[in-house]
């Protein structure tokens, strides 16, 4: 069931067109990533679902209702990109007051650890670094109980290992069935957490699908590389639909292709006796697709 409806979503400043016919759906209970380049219209689009920016053309559907809804407040969690507090307010202060808006919230206590949060409890806001500035955005975007948490660059200033330490806590929201939006440009975030991708590039939707889809769909190469137990001839290999090229680096044997290329592979190799010693296997991640999609590299704005 669908539980976001965005159909031909439209934004504009001035003379400038931030968000073009932008259409997708999120599911009931899964992560759902907003994927693209700095200034791509990602931040604009969710704003617009969270109810925060009026679209300028197209309609948007939050649990059945329009997202400025008052009923939304309690069932839609929110970290902006950017979020600030007043910088003598402590953590635990902030945690505190934030939990008092809703009628059933979590345990802040809980979220403080969860999130590394719980030696910076006295700290006020203005003395804590910006990781952990981040961290107490996405404790308070959660600690209303929402049925759907919309988390803008979420670890953006974090170190790896926190970043990993979040991941694992994301992760564990949507195991209890919330469901999550998740904007980012960190390709290895989105291949580990999302079960659906919408890349959206210069304000359109370029590709919406899962993550090992997109990599299929932008028909990246895979490499293989090994070692056989006998002479090869390169023929058998060559004769492959899914094979594009045979290489040989001194005794090593490095074939070319996409697809179902290592099933087809081994299917020849195993016909004819052959053992693959040492095989490597190279393939297309999600940061070759998007370059593949987009023309351009994720970090770039050009």
């Amino acid at each position: 069931m669908a539980v976001i409806e965005v159909s031909n979503l439209s934004k504009r400043y001035g003379d400038t067109v931030a968000v073009r016919d932008v259409s997708f759906t999120v599911e009931a209970g899964e992560i759902f990533g907003i994927l693209g380049p700095n200034g791509a219209g990602k931040t604009t689009t969710v704003e617009c679902v969270a109810g925060l920016r009026t679209p300028g053309s197209g309609s948007i559907r939050v649990l059945g209702r329009a997202p400025r809804d008052p009923s939304l407040r309690a069932e839609v969690g929110v970290q902006l990109q950017e979020s600030q507090f007043q910088e003598k307010l402590t953590v635990r202060e902030a945690l505190d007051l934030y939990s008092a808006f809703y009628p059933e919230p979590a345990d802040w206590r809980v979220l403080a650890g969860d999130l590394g949060l719980e030696e910076k409890l006295r700290t006020p806001y203005g003395k804590l670094s910006g990781g952990q500035k981040q961290r107490l955005s996405i404790a308070c975007a959660l600690i209303g109980n929402p049925r759907i948490a919309i988390l803008d660059e979420l670890t953006t200033g974090l170190d790896p290992a926190a970043r990993r330490d979040t991941w694992d806590l994301i992760e564990s929201v949507r195991d209890r069935g919330v469901t999550v939006v998740l904007v980012t440009h960190f390709m290895e975030e989105a291949e580990r957490l999302c079960d659906r991708l919408a890349v959206i590039d210069r304000g359109s939707v370029i590709a919406l699908d899962t993550p090992a889809g997109l990599v299929e769909r932008a028909e990246t190469e895979q490499t293989i590389r090994f070692r056989p137990s006998q002479p090869l001839d390169d023929a058998l290999l060559t004769a492959l639909p899914e094979v594009r090229e045979v290489r040989h680096t001194g005794d090593r044997v490095e074939v070319v292709g996409t697809g179902n290329l290592l099933q087809a592979v081994s299917t020849v190799l195993a016909v004819h006796q052959i053992v693959a010693n040492d095989l490597r296997l190279e393939q297309a991640s999600l940061d070759d697709a998007f370059v593949r999609l987009t023309g351009r590299t994720h970090g770039s704005d050009k």
